[in-house]
């Protein structure tokens, strides 16, 4: 239940806490359930389509969106040196709750943000409700080897070290580029949006190069290889053409933690496809 609640809504508010700021925007109705959206690396929380946030609002939950520290006009950090570790970036999770006055969430997380969603699960769990991961790892070691990215997504990434990202075409350009990896051999790559998401979200960031800071992301160690003492629902979506984290990763989370549940998205990518949102919000609402 939510208490003290704010009523500003659709507006994107910049929070300072615990000597940090954070960027949150909610949708929907203050006293629905809560759904916190915890996006992955590289990527700030508009990254969750607007339509997409409204679609689960209109299926009964209030969402909450946030950008992580180095992303959008959250905290951020001189580049190649993050200040903070996926622990302090799970602990930004109820901080986020903590400004909405909100107790408990429902938590879905995308990629490093289904296992910032894990850590949260064991260090947090009077506040999470249920547990989504999209296109996620496990946050633990398991006894046969999970596949690696592949070869083009890793020089992709590595690219962030050298882009000028103060070049607005080279940016943009680089965004739509790494969508089109990202995107599945089953799903048709929507160019429009990522142009317009890549656009704003060059003109949202404070400073683009901080991006790479997730290159050198550690910590969490503590919370290493606990998963299965996870209690909440658990659901994990991943798709069968994911580039990044390929299938056995989502299996793993699914094989690790009690009573987890595993939704194949056939042909899907690294991705929260517009093909796919609706069953998505059907099995969270």
């Amino acid at each position: 239940m939510n208490t003290g609640l704010h009523k500003t809504q659709n507006m994107e508010i910049v929070f300072a806490t615990d000597g940090i700021q954070i960027c949150t925007e909610s949708f929907g109705d203050p006293e629905d359930p809560a759904l916190l959206l915890i996006m992955g690396a590289m990527s700030s929380m508009i990254w969750w389509d607007e339509e997409f946030c409204r679609l689960l609002a209109n299926r009964g939950r209030y969402v909450i969106r946030f950008d992580n520290r180095d992303t959008g006009r959250s905290q951020m950090y001189e580049p190649g040196r993050p200040g903070y570790t996926v622990e302090d970036m799970a602990d930004d999770c109820v901080r986020v709750l903590g400004f909405w006055h909100v107790e408990r969430a429902h938590f879905l997380g995308m990629s490093l943000g289904g296992m910032l969603a894990q850590i949260a699960a064991l260090k947090h769990t009077e506040h999470i409700l249920s547990l989504t991961c999209l296109a996620s790892s496990v946050w633990a070691s398991v006894d046969y080897p999970l596949p690696e990215m592949s070869e083009e997504i890793h020089v992709n990434s590595e690219r962030t070290r050298t882009l000028n990202w103060g070049d607005k075409k080279a940016a943009i350009e680089h965004m739509v580029a790494t969508g089109r990896l990202l995107c599945g051999e089953g799903r048709v790559f929507d160019e429009k949006r990522y142009l317009e998401l890549a656009e704003l979200e060059f003109k949202r960031s404070r400073d683009l190069r901080t991006l790479q800071n997730y290159l050198f992301l550690g910590g969490g160690e503590g919370w290493w290889g606990r998963v299965s003492e996870i209690r909440v629902p658990v659901t994990v979506f991943h798709g069968t053409d994911d580039r990044v984290l390929p299938l056995p990763h989502g299996e793993a989370i699914a094989k690790i933690i009690p009573g987890a549940k595993i939704v194949i998205l056939e042909g899907a990518g690294h991705e929260l496809h517009k093909d796919d949102w609706e069953k998505i919000a059907a099995a969270i609402s």
